[in-house]
């Protein structure tokens, strides 16, 4: 699905109907359904590739794009005579007014090609996830769900039908609470929901079921017996849209890398609270989990690899947020270094601070450069409040960064010519700005160097 957000206020009624008018400000494209679960298992470190049925149309041009910006691998079969299933949401500030659904069934003959590119291509993964929203890609899940198991490949799916045997043979079934009852029926208590649970387990053939029950947690029925009750941890809830769809990703990619089903279970519930803490289907990335998990982790969440940090910029990019970017060595951090970034980050919303690796330090500098690692450099400035996130390049000069950041501002500090700042071209090219900053005087890592080499002489 690809789910289209139409952002702007109201200030009058239609004097067509008593219906509010919404005075559009922006839009944005994400991924929706089966989509956005594979760009969540993309954030969390996953590679994951999606195979869906789309329209030859450009609502699915749109939906790769977005894809892309997730890193996710697309294998798209194009239906010329159906179309791309597509969710309006029209928002005032943080509250949705109103939704357009244009729901796509797919006919016998797409869903047999999609079963016959499943058959061929499933070999190649560790796992498969089967994200069925009843909409009629799915209506042949069982011989799916045979094909995998041929192959010996787990299967979780994410159930929205209420015939148990259609589910027959999962590894992993992941229902809400709502979900459970229309398969399994109604429970009066948990040992009640137990019983149920490990019923539809033996008789369906799975390892695990998952229940996910909302402000009251998860809960892991396994196989043989095994019983966990998850709660769920305290957040602020903005949004419910995509739980379900972050705690399947979760899931997934945790299973994926052959952790056992409570640690993965532990994880999706962390991830599932992220989510429902921002407005609309949110991504929700790797280093925010583990952030999560560790009450000292702020430091570890802002430093970044290239391909976390792209993800890590997907949402403050659809949100409109600008992104200000600067770089340096930052050896021994001085407060012409914290003024110069307190300053950028006062120009945008989101400060990215590329940082020289060490090899690149001795070559800018010289061998005895640099006195502090990239560890421990990076940790200082993860430190301060002004910077967001900080990657390591290892080029003479950030170029490369520069180009997958993609910031509206490029700062540096000095006084020169912005036309000289590497990545001017581009920064510009793309409508953004570049500026040179007022360099603060009398504060110089070289001329600390030298202080405390005086001190050191007999």
């Amino acid at each position: 699905m690809l789910d289209r957000y139409v952002i702007g206020d109201v200030s009058r009624i239609s004097p067509e109907a008593p219906v509010p008018v919404l005075a559009a400000k922006h839009e944005e494209n994400r991924p929706g359904g089966a989509a956005n679960v594979a760009a969540n298992i993309s954030a969390m470190g996953g590679d994951a590739t999606l195979l869906a049925v789309v329209g030859d149309d450009s609502p699915s041009v749109a939906l790769d794009s977005c894809l892309q910006r997730y890193n996710v691998n697309t294998s798209f079969l194009k239906d010329a005579h159906g179309g791309t299933t597509q969710k309006t949401r029209l928002v005032v500030g943080s509250q949705q007014i109103a939704r357009v659904d244009r729901d796509v069934r797919l006919p016998a003959q797409a869903q047999s090609r999609l079963l016959d590119e499943f058959s061929r291509a499933v070999k190649h993964y560790d796992l498969v996830v089967f994200s069925d929203y009843a909409k009629g890609t799915l209506d042949r899940l069982p011989e799916f769900l045979a094909v995998a198991a041929e192959q010996g490949i787990p299967t979780l799916v994410d159930p929205k039908r209420v015939t148990p045997d259609f589910y027959r043979g999962a590894y992993l079934l992941k229902p809400n609470n709502n979900e459970f009852i229309g398969l399994f029926g109604s429970y009066s208590s948990d040992e009640e929901l137990i019983a149920k649970a490990t019923a539809a387990i033996n008789t369906l053939q799975l390892q695990h079921l998952v229940i996910t029950r909302g402000a009251k947690g998860m809960v892991i029925v396994s196989a043989g017996g095994q019983t966990h009750f998850i709660p769920t941890r305290a957040r602020d809830v903005f949004d419910v849209s995509g739980a379900g769809d972050t705690v399947l990703a979760a899931l997934a990619t945790e299973l994926s890398a052959k952790r056992s089903i409570s640690e993965a279970v532990h994880r999706a519930n962390v991830a599932a609270g992220i989510a429902v803490s921002h407005p609309g289907t949110y991504v929700v990335s790797e280093s925010e989990i583990d952030a999560a998990l560790d009450d000292c982790g702020q430091e570890r969440m802002k430093v970044l690899t290239a391909n976390q940090l792209k993800v890590a910029l997907v949402n403050p990019r659809l949100n409109g947020k600008r992104i200000v970017f600067t770089n340096g060595c930052f050896d021994i951090l001085h407060p012409g270094h914290v003024r110069l970034l307190k300053a950028a980050k006062a120009l945008g919303d989101v400060l990215v601070l590329g940082l020289n690796s060490d090899d690149s330090v001795r070559k800018l500098k010289g061998p005895e450069r640099p006195i502090n690692s990239f560890a421990h450099r990076a940790e200082v400035l993860a430190g301060l409040a002004s910077v967001d996130y900080v990657v390591e390049f290892d080029a003479p000069t950030p170029l490369e960064t520069i180009k997958y950041v993609m910031p509206d501002i490029l700062v540096k500090g000095g006084d020169y010519p912005v036309a000289d700042i590497v990545g001017y071209s581009e920064v510009t090219a793309r409508g953004g700005q570049v500026l040179a900053l007022d360099f603060h005087t009398g504060y110089s890592t070289t001329k600390i160097v030298e202080a405390i080499n005086r001190t050191q002489k007999p």
